[in-house]
């Protein structure tokens, strides 16, 4: 990297909201290109990165010198790259993409410390059993050291037992930085028995690591088909390469289960980086991943803008899933952006998905991605059968949601101990509150979206904003009492109706808002699994990789829900969830079978779902895809302006809408200024612009150009979305 000596000028990216670079003096003992700083700016300190040489211009005896440092690895040529592309792409600030990159406190502080624990030698110490245990761990992990806790555990003993040690020189305690590389994982470890197609598709994989070049792999395979046993075969060749591997996933939910099957494979646990992980652990994995001291990271879409110090493999679990895609701040999608990191450290991707999302369908068909299928289910389990029950024919109260013929299938399972599951896409008691005396639908006052009713927490509560009130009992319109009702059912009043049809049956809930920690969901998932409950209500939450091996019945409340709307992916996406949800159903020895409630039978969508044929059906979804110019064939960018006063807002809208000229000039379609579907959220107007093209037409650089012809008011604010994957 280049060289900057005390007093020449760089450029230092910032992670204050700066739209460039700032200029500073580099530090006496210099400097170099992609070393982390501490500049002055204003009376403050903060965070930065050195970009490249200064361009001057200006009096350089104003210019002030970088005050200090880092001693952390500097950033890669290859990351900064990526920054650049991903802002480029995303048309994101620089200074943003890099705050996204240094989200670890504490990376400005000195170095702290803590008491670690080391091998010694003693030649006159007793061995006893408990002694012995910690010997093993030193003899296990040579030249490590560990905290009393970490030793503690990894030896089965009491913390006493280490510190008796201390006297004899067995075991040595001393002063270490308090962020400590992760103990090493075992790639030569034996994993479990694969089946042939398993060993295929992981020798494959294993050889595209090898050749250490890009590579990106769809690992399609039906539920419970054991992809996640093939991809950590990718990962122990990574390992042997002498490179990290990066696995993401798309809830925090699974993290611990998928760590301990993790350690199980390597004999360690891994870094892991989401949002339920200390600020202390989010520094030191930082800090770990550049220096190598953690060779496998567990992580939410974030952990992709890690420091990598050698990045062999990335692991997209469950590809398709909407929550790869960030919506807040820096809009990006977290598969797409890992194909692009990978391809600029000749790293290999994996995109492992039982219904893979239809951009990855078509670059599989373009050639640009490879694919490997797993057709059949681990071991002696079979696919569930699937049939729909035709609504129309059922003869229910208004207030009934699970029909007769269903209740007959969950009973038959209640007589056999085996488990059932209801799925219903609805949090919450009732989505909608209304007032049957003068109609009124109880909204939120901040945002224009109805409240929702959850009575197990006795409130209402607005998915948008997470306001909440208590439910009241007086109209809040036309101030009459009693006439408040609930409509329509959510996984609550699902769990109501099913404790009256089935008094007997012990009954869970799983839903992401109920538990108020991953340890929390973590175990009533362990629960469930053991056995405990006969009957399960679950969400979205139930369809990611949880694996209950006495589930046999899965029983889908309305199929049609998720098919009616605007969104391009609708047929997609209740494709995808129905087909995840139905897969938990029968992924051990016993057989399964999946009940989809619907009064659209006949609905295409359900017509694949209920058939199989996903080939099929993503065939007629790309012509139709094709055909309207829409992604993956064409692209589209969402532009939303927001602001308190919508007056305000409409303004600028406006005119934006009569200064098209670099978007009409590029032959790009703009739809708008309209009031976004959600024209209100936590108080601030939302209207929207729909922007369509072409594959080739450059479509970053127009809307950079367009948007450059207003200046925001204040208080005004403009978001781009590349890729929209929602439009609400």
């Amino acid at each position: 990297m280049d060289f900057f000596s005390e007093g020449a000028l760089v450029r230092v990216v910032t992670c204050e909201p700066i739209e460039r670079p700032l200029e500073y003096k580099a530090p006496e003992g210099g400097c170099r290109i992609g070393d982390f700083v501490i500049v002055p700016l204003g009376m403050r300190k903060v965070l930065g990165c050195v970009w490249d040489i200064g361009r001057g211009g200006f009096d350089l005896s104003k210019a002030r010198s970088i005050s200090m440092i880092l001693d952390v690895p500097p950033m890669q040529e290859e990351m900064k790259l990526f920054l650049e592309k991903a802002a480029k792409y995303t048309i994101t600030p620089l200074p943003l993409i890099l705050r996204l990159a240094t989200r670890a406190p504490g990376l400005m502080n000195p170095v702290s410390m803590k008491k670690v624990y080391r091998c010694g030698k003693s030649n006159d110490m007793k061995i006893t059993a408990s002694r012995q245990k910690v010997l093993s761990v030193f003899d296990e992990f040579q030249g490590l050291c560990f905290t009393l806790k970490e030793l503690a555990d990894l030896a089965g003993v009491s913390s006493s037992v280490i510190k008796g040690m201390l006297p004899f020189g067995a075991v040595l305690e001393q002063e270490a930085p308090r962020d400590l590389p992760f103990m090493p994982l075992d790639p030569d470890k034996l994993g479990k028995t694969l089946n042939s197609d398993q060993q295929e598709a992981s020798q494959i994989l294993k050889a595209k690591i090898q050749d250490k070049g890009y590579a990106t792999t769809l690992l399609k395979g039906v539920t419970g088909s054991g992809k996640t046993e093939v991809y950590l075969e990718a990962v122990a060749a990574c390992l042997k390469e002498g490179r990290q591997a990066l696995v993401l996933l798309p809830e925090i939910a699974l993290t611990s289960e998928f760590l301990d099957r993790v350690e199980e494979r390597f004999g360690a646990r891994p870094a892991e980086w989401h949002s339920g992980v200390s600020m202390t652990e989010r520094r030191r994995v930082w800090k770990m991943v550049g220096t190598g001291g953690a060779q496998m990271v567990i992580g939410a879409r974030s952990a992709l803008f890690l420091p990598y110090q050698n990045l062999g493999l990335i692991v997209v679990d469950e590809e398709h899933d909407g929550s790869y895609k960030q919506e807040e701040g820096v809009f990006y999608s977290a598969r797409d952006m890992a194909v692009l990191r990978a391809s600029l450290c000749s790293a290999s991707v994996v995109l492992a998905s039982a219904t893979p999302s239809l951009e990855t369908w078509v670059n599989v068909e373009a050639g640009k991605y490879t694919r490997l299928d797993l057709k059949s289910r681990f071991g002696r389990a079979v696919m569930p059968d699937m049939q729909a029950i035709d609504m129309r024919g059922e003869k229910l109260p208004s207030n009934r949601f699970i029909s007769n013929a269903l209740v007959k299938e969950v009973e038959k399972r209640i007589d056999k101990q085996e488990q059932s599951l209801l799925f219903i896409n609805r949090r919450g008691f009732a989505p909608v509150t209304i007032c049957r005396a003068c109609g009124h639908q109880v909204a939120c006052d901040h945002c224009d979206t109805r409240m929702v009713e959850h009575r197990i927490h006795n409130y209402l509560m607005c998915h948008q904003c997470g306001e909440t009130k208590p439910i009241p009992k007086i109209c809040p319109s036309c101030k009459v009492e009693g006439k408040l009702a609930p409509v329509g059912p959510g996984v609550e009043r699902l769990a109501q109706e099913a404790e009256q049809l089935f008094p007997d049956a012990k009954i869970a809930i799983l839903s992401s808002d109920l538990f108020t920690t991953a340890r929390a969901l973590k175990q009533q998932i362990q629960k469930i699994a053991s056995g405990d409950s006969d009957i399960v209500i679950g969400t979205q939450l139930v369809a990611k990789g949880h694996n209950f091996p006495n589930l046999t019945l899965v029983g889908v409340i309305d199929a049609d829900l998720g098919l009616q709307g605007s969104d391009l992916r609708a047929a997609e996406r209740s494709f995808q969830l129905i087909r995840q949800v139905a897969g938990r159903a029968g992924r051990a020895e016993k057989k399964g079978a999946a009940f989809l409630q619907t009064y659209q039978p006949e609905h295409p969508v359900v017509e694949a779902i209920l058939s199989g044929d996903e080939e099929g059906f993503w065939k007629a979804e790309a012509q139709e895809r094709k055909a309207a110019g829409v992604p993956p064939y064409g692209k589209m960018a969402g532009i939303i302006l927001s602001g308190p006063e919508l007056k305000d807002v409409m303004q600028v809208a406006n005119h934006l809408a009569r200064n098209t000229a670099p978007l009409r000039q590029n032959h790009i379609q703009i739809f708008g200024p309209a009031p976004a579907p959600i024209a209100r959220v936590r108080g601030r107007h939302r209207v929207r612009f729909l922007i369509m093209c072409q594959r080739k037409a450059p479509l970053q650089a127009a809307i950079q150009n367009w948007a450059r012809l207003v200046k925001l008011p204040s208080g005004i604010k403009l978001q781009i979305d590349i890729d929209p994957q929602s439009f609400w």
